[in-house]
C-alpha cells in the first residue's frame, strides 16, 4: 500500500524537532553527559551548557538569568506557579482569581486548592472567548493573593489582555501576583514580562520545536514562591532534582531559533491562517469560532461542522493523511466536555463538531488548499451517511 502524504496540523499538542536542536541534544548524550551539580570537569561543563541555555531563554524575554527556572515542562510549570505561590502567600490569604477556559493544568489545579480551602473566582469570557479586564481588577479583595491568565487560549487561539491586566494589578494591588500561562504564546508573540506587569510565566519546550519533557518558568526577580519538590536542593532549592541536561539544551536552542526568526515566523503563520480561514468560509455548514484574522494567534483555527461529530470528521482526515484534533491534546477524547467552547456559547451539535486546526513553520500554502479540498469532499459524504 502506498503511503499517503502526511499534512501535520496538530502543531498546538506538539511540534517537530528543530533538527540543530536533535544535533546539540544527541552531543550532550555522547560528549557533554556529565551531572551539572557534579564538581568535576564534566559536571562544570554541563553546567556551563545549563547556565548557557538560560542566558538563551532570558534573552528571548528581556529577562535576567536568574529569572528562568528549568521544570519538566508546561504542567509542572503551572504547578509550580500556582501552588508555589499560594503556599507563599498564605498568610496573606487565600483568594485566587482565575478564568473558566484555562488549561486543565491550570484548571485542576486551582480545583485542587479549592479542596484545601482556597475560595477561587472563576471569571466568565465573551463569545470570542475574552476576559474583561476590568472583571479582574473588580474581582480583587483584600485576601487576594494570586491572579492567574492564559495568554493564548490552546483551543480557539484567543490572544487573552495579559497586558492590561498586569499594568491594572501592578497600579491597585502590586502586593497580587501576576501568573500567566503563555505555553501556547512563548515562540509566536513577543512577550516582555516585566513590561506587562508579569511576576510568573510557564513555557514549555515541545510547543517550540523542542524536546518533549522540559519548560521553563520565568520567575520575576524578587518574587518569591514555595517549592513543590523537595531533595537536594537543586535550582536554589526552588526545584529539586538531577537537572534534564540534554532537554535544557535543547530548550535552550530551540528558544533562540523560533525567537530570533519570530517575525518571519509570525508572518507566515498568519497568511496560512488566513488562507485557511477563507477556505474554511467557503465551506457549507462551517462556523469559525474565537477571535478573527490577526487579533488571534497566528497558528490556531477553530471551526464547527455542521452535522458531523469532530471525532468522526478527524478520523476521517486521518484516513487522507491529514492530522487536526479534537481540542486540546489534554482533553480531545470527550469533546462534548470542552469547557472553552462551553464557555463562549457553544452548545449541543455545534459543541460536539468542533477541530481545531493548528499550524506550524513546516506547514505550506498547497497543504491548506488541500485540506480545505479533502474537507469540500468528505463534509457531504459524512453528513449523507448520518442522516440516512
Amino acid at each position: 500500500m502506498e503511503r499517503k502524504t502526511e499534512i501535520y496540523l496538530d502543531n498546538s499538542a506538539t511540534t517537530p524537532v528543530f533538527p540543530e536542536v536533535k544535533a546539540a541534544m544527541a552531543r550532550m548524550f555522547d560528549e557533554e553527559y556529565g551531572n551539572p551539580s557534579s564538581m568535576h570537569l564534566k559536571g562544570v561543563e554541563a553546567e556551563e551548557c545549563v547556565d548557557r541555555a538560560k542566558k538563551q531563554i532570558a534573552a528571548t524575554l528581556s529577562a535576567k538569568e536568574k529569572e528562568i527556572l528549568f521544570t519538566s515542562g508546561g504542567t509542572e510549570g503551572n504547578n509550580l506557579a500556582i501552588i508555589g505561590a499560594a503556599r507563599a502567600k498564605e498568610r496573606q490569604g487565600r483568594h485566587i482569581i482565575t478564568t473558566g477556559i484555562e488549561h486543565a493544568s491550570v484548571h485542576n489545579v486551582m480545583k485542587h486548592l479549592e479542596s484545601y480551602g482556597y475560595d477561587v473566582t472563576w471569571l466568565p469570557v465573551d463569545a470570542q472567548g475574552l476576559v474583561d479586564p476590568r472583571d479582574v481588577l473588580d474581582a480583587l479583595r483584600p485576601d487576594t493573593v494570586l491572579v492567574s491568565v492564559m495568554m493564548v487560549n490552546n483551543e480557539i487561539g484567543t490572544r487573552e489582555p495579559v497586558e492590561e491586566i498586569g499594568k491594572g494589578l501592578k497600579d491597585l494591588r502590586p502586593d497580587v501576583l501576576f501568573h500567566v500561562d503563555a505555553i501556547q504564546a512563548y515562540g509566536k508573540v513577543r512577550i516582555r514580562p516585566e513590561r506587562a506587569g508579569i511576576d510568573l510565566l510557564s513555557a514549555s519546550g515541545h510547543k517550540i520545536h523542542g524536546p518533549k519533557g522540559v519548560g521553563f518558568l520565568y520567575i520575576r526577580d524578587k518574587v518569591r514562591i514555595a517549592p513543590i519538590l523537595f531533595g537536594g536542593g537543586q535550582q536554589g532549592g526552588l526545584r529539586s532534582g538531577t537537572l534534564n541536561t540534554p532537554g535544557i539544551v535543547g530548550l535552550g536552542l530551540a528558544a533562540e531559533l523560533v525567537c530570533r526568526d519570530m517575525d518571519a515566523h509570525a508572518a507566515l503563520l498568519y497568511g496560512l491562517k488566513e488562507r485557511l480561514a477563507e477556505g474554511l468560509r467557503g465551506l457549507e455548514g462551517v462556523t469559525l469560532n474565537g477571535q478573527p484574522g490577526r487579533e488571534g494567534a497566528p497558528h490556531i483555527v477553530s471551526a464547527s461542522f455542521e452535522g458531523v461529530r469532530a471525532e468522526v470528521l478527524l478520523h476521517a482526515l486521518e484516513e487522507r493523511g491529514i492530522y487536526v484534533s479534537a481540542g486540546s491534546a489534554c482533553g480531545s477524547s470527550h469533546p462534548e466536555d470542552n469547557r472553552t467552547l462551553y464557555a463562549i456559547g457553544l452548545r449541543g451539535e455545534r459543541l460536539i463538531s468542533t477541530l481545531r486546526f493548528s499550524l506550524g513553520i513546516y506547514n505550506t500554502e498547497e497543504e491548506i488548499d488541500r485540506t480545505v479540498a479533502v474537507l469540500g469532499e468528505l463534509l457531504p459524504q459524512l453528513r449523507r451517511f448520518i442522516r440516512r
